[in-house]
Order: structure tokens, then sequence, then C-alpha cells
């Protein structure tokens, strides 16, 4: 039995959702005649309270085609420093889009609102045009945090007020819902555009929706041409989406219970430095040095446990649908020996 903790993109779809995609009706996305595609872009999009979705293969790809319609060349792009958009999509804002991004040293990957403000350029020649905000929730590089919705509200007003734009990264945006009283609408109400990912904590095999206004998607739908990212029967991974948007959701609180135990068997171990309080799905630990990192990960391996290395001296550890209760039994079991120096 092989336990993976690398990532919630691991997961495989279930039974339920295999036949779900197997009964799908199917046309030509790219045509626009996809039923199933069709039907997931206006689920999620009336989910959100907004205008309009496209499905896209990736979260990468609707990130950026966000940031290249919400932007010219030249313009610049305020972030956090560990802002997947910034950190881990190939220099894609740069790439695609040719913009700078401005970068704030936050907590956990949330900034305030009062960081952003102080670094919005002035309309002076010599400075890039300040043109976007995006916000990642809930942090992957954080540790799974999530946002203050009333944090994300200040954040809006001053958008609001300097003629900016506000995008979401809400690649794992329905575990900081579980955790928090918001819905989905609410923030559909601030965004001007969402980028949905169905394939982490959801269980979809693939795929992601940028949910915004009708023009706006009008020009993300050519700018997914562009990228190369129009499909064609794509019904089957639209009716997965579909699926782990009305089936798997409120089972998230699972996933962060688990998260929970890891968090606290690392913190009774004495094998780490640090341990992370679980916010949601993610745990890190961090060890005293790289070696004593790669071999905690070897043991691991030893015992079909895989981990994922989160920089020189932080592990890494997510959790999701396919952890079963014995997995998350032998787990503990095995950081309690490793703890006794098994």
């Amino acid at each position: 039995m092989i336990i993976d903790f690398r990532s919630d993109t691991v997961t495989r779809p279930s039974r339920e959702m295999l036949e779900f995609m197997c009964s799908a009706e199917v046309g030509d996305a790219v045509f626009g005649d996809d039923p199933s595609v069709l039907d997931l872009e206006s689920y999620a999009a009336d989910l959100f309270g907004m205008d309009a979705g496209l499905f896209c293969p990736s979260g990468t790809m609707s990130n950026q085609i966000a940031i290249k319609a919400h932007t010219k060349p030249g313009d610049q792009l305020i972030c956090d420093h560990t802002a997947h958009v910034y950190f881990y999509e190939g220099g894609g804002a740069a790439l695609h889009s040719g913009i700078s991004c401005r970068l704030l040293y936050g907590n956990g990957g949330r900034f305030s609102a009062g960081q952003a403000e102080e670094v919005i350029n002035p309309d002076d020649p010599h400075l890039p045009r300040t043109k976007l905000v995006s916000i990642e929730n809930t942090s992957n590089k954080g540790g799974g945090t999530y946002w203050d919705f009333s944090e994300i509200e200040k954040i809006k007003k001053i958008c609001a007020r300097h003629g900016l734009a506000l995008h979401l990264d809400g690649a794992r945006l329905f575990n900081a819902l579980i955790e928090t009283p918001e819905s989905p609408s609410h923030y559909g109400k601030l965004f001007d555009s969402i980028s949905i990912c169905l394939s982490k904590g959801l269980g979809a095999p693939m795929g992601s929706l940028l949910l915004g206004g009708s023009d706006f998607i009008h020009e993300a739908a050519r700018m997914r041409k562009a990228f190369g990212g129009g499909m064609r029967q794509a019904g089957f991974m639209a009716a997965a989406g579909l699926f782990a948007l009305r089936n798997n959701t409120d089972r998230l609180s699972v996933d962060h219970g688990n998260a929970k135990l890891l968090s606290d068997a690392f913190a009774d171990s004495g094998l780490c430095t640090r341990v992370s309080p679980a916010s949601t799905n993610i745990v890190m630990v961090d060890f005293e040095t790289p070696e004593t990192l790669r071999q905690v990960i070897e043991k691991f391996a030893s015992r079909h446990i895989l981990v994922a290395p989160m920089g020189r001296t932080r592990l890494r550890l997510v959790t999701h649908l396919d952890i079963t209760e014995q997995m998350m039994d032998k787990a503990l079991n095995i950081i309690k020996e490793l703890s006794d120096g098994g």
C-alpha cells in the first residue's frame, strides 16, 4: 500500500466519477457546442454569482490567461513573493504578458491592504503602470493558510480607488470555504476574475475554471486559444469537474482533520524543529539540516510513504480524498516509530 502525501494533485477519479464521465454528452468545445463543458462553466459561474466561466486544462493556464487579459506589456502585477502565479508558473507573467511583478512580503502568503497600497505606482513614465493585484487562497507555500475575508474587502476598496483589477488564484479556495463563513458568491462579488482548480482536493483528473464578467471571459477565450488551450471533446473531463463541484466540496473537512492529526504527530515526535499548525490540508514540517530532511524522506519512502521537500529543510505533506483511515493509522504509527528511533 502506497500512501501518497506529495500533493492533492495525485488523486484519482472515484468509480462514481468515472461512471459520470462515461455517461457525459460531448461535442466539440472549440466550436462551443460541447454540452458538458457548457454545463460546467454555467454551474460554476452561477455558484459564484459571476457572468461566465471558461474551462481550461490547468490552473497555471487559467491564472496566466487572467493576467494577460487584465494587463498590457509593461504593466505591473502586485502579489506575495510566495504566490503561485510568480513562483511556480515558469515566469509566465513575463513570458506571456510582458509584465513585471511587485512582490510583497506578507504572512503565510497573505499581505495587508496597506502593504498593497504602498507599492501602487504613481502615474510616472519612469515606472510601470500598476494594473493588477493577485491573491492566493489558500496559500500553497504558506502551508494552506487562508485569508481573513475582511482584509480582502479592504484590498478590493483600494483596487477600486486606484482602478486596478483584482484576481483570485483560488486553486484551493474550497478548502478556505470549509473553514470560514463566506460562500462562493461572497468571493464572486469582490473579484474581477477567479481561478478554481478541479484536480486537487476536489478529485477531478484535470482542469481548472476561470470565472469573470462576460467581456472578460470573451477576451479570456481568445487568450486560451492563443495559449493552445482549445480542447475538442472536453466534456468527459468537464463532467468530472461538475461531479467534483457537486459532490466533493463538503468532504474537504475530512482532509483538514487528517492534516491536523499529522501536524500534531510531528509536533509530539521530536523529529523536527518546527511544525506549522495545519490551517487546511497542508502540513509544513521544518528540520534542522538538509541532511536530516533527506533522511526522513528516505525513511518514509522505505515504508511506502511518499512525501515532498519544500525547500532545503522543509517537508510538505498534503492530505486528500485518496487518503483512507487505514492509511492515516499507518502513517501516524510510522511517525511514532521514527520518533522512538525506528
